[in-house]
């Protein structure tokens, strides 16, 4: 049966699951009222749900809406490409700090988009895919331990933000960053406190900042399976600490942090 076939009939003719199949496929109005005037029982259950989730998209589509506001105010200045950036890893003990730039199109079909933190993995990620699908083009870039124990970790994070930037292919009219500014980068740009819950272009480079980060430290962890990176990411979790007074420090830990400076004796 032809997608939306269903909906030029009377739902009176067609069985439950005939219906339920025709009200996820986008029906006529027309259907609809005569779904609403369908006696079964079943059928304004059907119709329950298919209006809660049509509610649930409409608030979806809002919320990207108002989380494209600093896009749109800027694409409406002429600048065309404009690329989020945001990091991952600023707070580990253990590992790179990760940082992503992206530049999304005026149009994506990302549900869910929201800062990486209030993601689940699995919704990170499924969108970790669909960005890199539907991204006019993105970049990550590191700062290795070595380079944040002698940078700093601030310094260090603006030098991995950089070399996402250089990685782009497409350059850039504009950069929105997660609360800092590049100084070293001459493009337009706007350090936006609280970016990954402000801008579209931001959550994205979160998404891909995280899950990249999250990835190399399970691959890691099989080079350094003590400390438990594969679970803790390089985090200060109790049982990574313990872990790091019992064996010390191992090449991927940040000298410069107190705890790994403290257990290197």
């Amino acid at each position: 049966m032809q997608k939306g076939e269903d909906s030029l009939k009377s739902p009176a003719n067609l069985s439950v699951r005939e219906v339920e199949e025709a009200l996820g496929l986008e029906p006529c109005a027309e259907f609809i009222r005569a779904c609403e005037q369908d006696p079964r029982v079943s059928i304004q259950r059907l119709l329950a749900r298919h209006y809660k989730h049509r509610e649930a998209q409409i608030a979806e589509q809002l919320r990207i809406e108002r989380l494209l506001s600093e896009e749109k105010r800027l694409w409406e200045q002429g600048y065309l490409f404009i690329a989020g950036i945001d990091e991952a890893g600023r707070g580990p003990l253990a590992g790179p700090v990760v940082a992503a730039a992206c530049i999304l199109p005026a149009r994506f079909t990302l549900p869910g988009l929201n800062d990486s933190k209030k993601l689940t993995e699995h919704k990170r990620d499924t969108l970790f895919t669909e960005i890199k699908k539907q991204a006019i083009d993105f970049a990550v870039g590191s700062a290795e331990p070595a380079e944040i124990d002698v940078l700093n970790i601030l310094q260090a994070t603006k030098l991995a933000m950089r070399r996402a930037v250089e990685g782009l292919r497409t350059r850039p009219n504009y950069l929105i960053i997660d609360a800092v500014e590049l100084n070293t980068i001459s493009i337009p740009q706007l350090p936006l406190i609280n970016g990954d819950n402000l801008s579209a272009s931001v959550a994205a480079a979160s998404i891909l900042a995280k899950v990249t980060r999250d990835n190399l430290m399970a691959q890691l962890h099989s080079l350094y399976p003590e400390y438990g990176f594969d679970k803790n990411k390089g985090y200060g979790t109790q049982e990574h600490v313990q872990v790091l007074r019992r064996l010390g420090p191992c090449p991927i830990h940040r000298r410069s942090f107190t705890p790994v400076e403290a257990s290197a004796g």
